[in-house]
């Protein structure tokens, strides 16, 4: 076993996870040998969103290798929102950051995300792919559904942010912490919320580059977005303005 929980804990990385049982375990493990090169105390929450695979077994595998890793979630199936959610009640680092469980994202981000947050006395750090430094390859209707999207957020809620849904996002868990305990968006469309909480709230939330390593097959494994997921996006979306129209 590896790794030594304290209470000063700098960062909190919380990785939600359905049906990754195949790459959980040597995800989440590779996720802590990455982050103890440039971090001495460090934790990992991976959070089972009720996945019917056994992706709970594997995170468990991993929790008792490295003792970096926690092992949380629960039964039922709630969506990605309610696994991070979850997932930010349970950290205690001075940061707190989402990741993608898939790794398509390298945690080695985080590092420079630390470094920007510091430097330019910001609250929020996001990964965007529409930033002018990222590297990133992937299909033309993830773009065309990605620029969508944001076209849509800017004339909905006037956000000066090019990109709100890529899966990598650092904050200050000062900032994120009562901003997760008031969320009610339990999809995709969490992210929208958080940002526009945190925008009315007066936050400093600054863009990062990102690399994108896109090596998901979404005619696998049930991964495919389906239009019943884009509706509950959208659904989800004008449920948000509607909360925060007055405020």
């Amino acid at each position: 076993m590896t790794g030594n929980h304290k209470n000063d804990i700098t960062l909190s990385v919380v990785m939600p996870a359905y049906n990754e049982g195949k790459h959980i375990y040597d995800n989440l493990l590779t996720t802590s040998s990455i982050l103890s090169t440039f971090l001495k105390r460090y934790e990992i929450i991976a959070v089972n969103d009720g996945s019917s695979d056994n992706t709970e077994e594997q995170i468990t595998l991993a929790a008792a290798h490295d003792l970096h890793i926690i092992a949380s979630g629960y039964p039922e199936n709630q969506g990605k929102g309610h696994a991070i959610s979850h997932g930010i009640a349970q950290s205690r680092g001075v940061y707190t950051a989402f990741l993608d469980s898939d790794l398509e994202l390298s945690p080695k981000l985080l590092k420079s995300y630390l470094k920007e947050l510091k430097e330019h006395d910001a609250d929020i750090v996001i990964g965007s792919k529409q930033h002018p430094d990222s590297k990133l390859e992937y299909p033309l209707l993830r773009k065309i559904m990605s620029y969508g999207y944001y076209i849509m957020l800017k004339l909905m809620f006037h956000l000066n942010i090019h990109d709100t849904q890529t899966g990598i996002k650092l904050f200050k868990s000062s900032v994120i912490k009562p901003i997760a305990a008031e969320l009610t968006t339990d999809g995709y469309a969490f992210d929208i919320e958080i940002l526009l909480a945190a925008h009315k709230q007066g936050c400093r939330i600054i863009e990062a580059p990102i690399e994108l390593n896109y090596s998901r097959d979404d005619t696998k494994d049930g991964r495919r977005i389906k239009i019943k997921d884009i509706i509950k996006v959208f659904k989800d979306t004008l449920a948000i303005r509607r909360k925060y129209k007055n405020r």
